[in-house]
């Protein structure tokens, strides 16, 4: 029988019915035996599904005993010909997580992300100029879905000609096996093809900057050496990839979200659009809590281990549920409340404290703060006008995404 967390109608419910329901799981045990069936060897399988936040925070801070590194972070071991795409650091256990996230960290100090930063505000303004005048848009393809993809773009020096077909791709790998994006063909195919479209095009552009470098952050990787250590050429486009699908997916994802919660919490929009510099930075976190862009990610135990009162075995999956531990009361005050003052709110929508916390993160809070600030000064009376139509996943999607999302507007004129 189908456990409803692999079931793909779960992942369709509204956010907060699927949350609640998550919670059943969370509150009836610390961790939920789930089986499934091994799309690569059609073998039954089992993971443990991690809700509760302690168990979270302290899965994450132990990494020797939780490994990123046997089989990947997807629920599935990733085969060879799939890790030669999806296989950056994210995917790795010290010390080869540690050397190169070094190398890629030393791109992502605050120096070295100003000009990024900066460029934040001038491409939001851009996207919202292109649609301003409209009255009516999806706001994920008018704005949630092209927006922080530019930033990357424009960020690792991919030239705009190439970005529909990042675009294009991200979204098959992004789709969870979503019809729309994958086509009718098998959805394993299109991923390790998108894959492959991606690899050349960050293969090419990483051998012309070995040549002729720039200041872009392809050149910097390029060219790093932290301690007599450099990235490897078949290391910088795996990179680029996890970059350019999960980089963007938490703003993308928070930002469609966080306009349909206004749209369900109109007094917390209101406060919001009353002090939009008092209330932005607590409002973006509390967005990244509620919502959970990324649902997962998996560990797998290097050792038999007890937790919270279960004996674990060598070799046994677990699986990080983000949003479950994002709503535990343990944890959270009023958990199921969104309140866009809320404070302290040590979420981990970004991943729990430890090595693999999320690189990017203060890019994403800072595109996510820029971006609501804008839709609040150009888009005032911006209401959603339609339902949220989900991912529709093939089954536990490492995305809890929204592909469509209507709004309305009064139509204005571009700024330029």
């Amino acid at each position: 029988m189908t456990h409803r967390l692999t079931d793909p109608t779960f992942w369709t419910q509204p956010l907060n019915d699927r949350m609640l329901e998550m919670g059943t799981f969370r509150e009836a045990e610390p961790f939920t035996e789930v089986a499934f069936t091994n799309e690569f060897t059609g073998e039954q399988e089992r993971f443990f599904a991690v809700t509760r936040y302690d168990d979270v925070v302290a899965i994450s801070k132990d990494p020797k005993t939780f490994s990123s590194a046997s089989g990947a972070i997807s629920i599935v071991d990733l085969p060879p010909d799939a890790l030669e795409f999806f296989g950056s650091f994210i995917n790795m256990d010290n010390p080869r997580h540690q050397r190169q996230r070094a190398i890629v960290a030393k791109s992502f100090t605050p120096t070295e992300l100003a000009n990024v930063l900066d460029s934040v505000e001038t491409i939001v303004t851009e996207v919202i100029d292109g649609f301003c005048e409209e009255g009516e848009v999806d706001l994920v393809k008018a704005l949630a879905q092209p927006f922080p993809l530019l930033v990357i773009c424009d960020m690792m020096g991919i030239p705009r000609s190439e970005f529909d077909t990042v675009l294009n791709a991200t979204n098959i790998i992004l789709g969870g096996g979503d019809p729309e994006f994958v086509g009718e063909g098998d959805p394993m195919t299109a991923i390790l093809g998108a894959g492959l479209e991606l690899t050349n095009l960050m293969n090419e552009l990483a051998d012309e900057r070995r040549k002729n470098p720039t200041d872009d952050l392809t050149s910097k990787l390029v060219h790093a050496d932290v301690d007599g250590e450099m990235m490897a050429p078949e290391e910088v486009a795996p990179f680029f990839i996890l970059l350019a699908v999960a980089g963007n997916d938490t703003t993308r994802t928070a930002l469609s979200h966080g306009m349909n919660l206004l749209s369900q919490f109109p007094e917390q929009r209101a406060a919001w659009q009353a002090d939009v510099d008092g209330v932005t930075g607590t409002a973006v976190e509390e967005i990244v809590r509620y919502s959970a862009p990324v649902t997962f990610m998996r560990r797998t135990l290097t050792t038999d281990f007890e937790m919270s009162g279960h004996q674990f075995a060598q070799g046994d999956k677990v699986v990080m549920l983000y949003g479950a531990a994002n709503r535990d009361p343990r944890a959270f005050d009023q958990p199921e409340v969104f309140d866009v003052r809320r404070s302290p709110n040590p979420h981990v929508g970004f991943g729990g404290p430890g090595p693999h916390f999320c690189l990017g993160a203060n890019l994403a809070r800072r595109e996510l703060a820029v971006a609501f600030r804008e839709i609040f000064k150009r888009l005032p009376d911006i209401e959603v006008v339609g339902d949220a139509v989900p991912l529709d996943a093939a089954g536990l999607p490492l995305v809890g995404g929204i592909k469509h999302l209507p709004v309305r507007f009064t139509p204005t004129a571009p700024t330029s």
